[in-house]
């Protein structure tokens, strides 16, 4: 039987609902899933951030979920993106004080893939990150900025997005420096619904070849 640890983060006052699963065979990398818009309905448990979980840890990849403030039983107030990275950088802290992972990647979806891919610079540690359908027309150049970096990043878009703008998303993933990839779903809107599992597969095959890379 699998074994998720549900339990909370501390973020000064704030406390995170999360739930982890560690890899029993490599306990030195962990996937960190960031949640879509708390004020829209987006939680860990939505059906994107949960294919993505779900495929990270049936393959005994660490992988830890938690609900930014003010969402499920986590703690605290909505505050538009400040208090919600501050979540993120608390969520990779705990990862590396205390479960000592050495390697971190990030997978954020829409508001997630802002707020989690714009904490790709708050430690060396972090290796790279995977982006779902990210907002930027909705939230605005800062967070693009932030998520630019030269590690590895993945950008994954639905050709029916019309949130995340489709036709917007070569003009954005242009800006980014390489190394970087991006994979278009075919059919998927914004929601992914019948299309999780397809862009968690994306999510962990890039994945696997950045730790490969690694490895060699």
């Amino acid at each position: 039987m699998v074994e998720i640890e549900s339990f909370f983060i501390d973020n000064e006052e704030i406390k995170l609902e999360a739930e982890f699963f560690q890899s029993s065979s490599d306990q030195t990398s962990a996937v960190l899933v960031c949640h879509p818009h708390p004020q829209f309905g987006g939680n860990m448990r939505n059906n994107v951030v949960s294919a993505v979980f779900n495929i990270f840890m049936s393959n005994d990849i660490s992988c830890l979920r938690f609900n930014f403030r003010a969402v499920g039983r986590s703690t605290g107030s909505h505050s538009s993106g400040r208090g919600e990275l501050s979540d993120a950088k608390s969520c990779i802290d705990f990862l590396i004080t205390n479960k000592q992972v050495e390697k971190i990647f990030i997978c954020g979806y829409s508001y997630g893939a802002a707020i989690g891919c714009s904490t790709v610079s708050h430690t060396e540690k972090i290796i790279g990150y995977a982006s779902i359908s990210f907002p930027w027309d909705f939230m605005g150049t800062k967070y693009k900025k932030l998520s630019q970096t030269d590690k590895p990043k993945l950008f994954i878009q639905g050709d029916r997005d019309d949130i995340a703008n489709f036709n917007k998303f070569q003009d954005h993933f242009e800006f980014y420096n390489n190394p970087k990839a991006f994979k278009i779903i075919e059919g998927a809107d914004h929601f992914y619904w019948g299309y999780d599992k397809q862009a968690a597969d994306e999510v962990f095959k890039f994945y696997q070849s950045i730790i490969n890379m690694k490895k060699s």
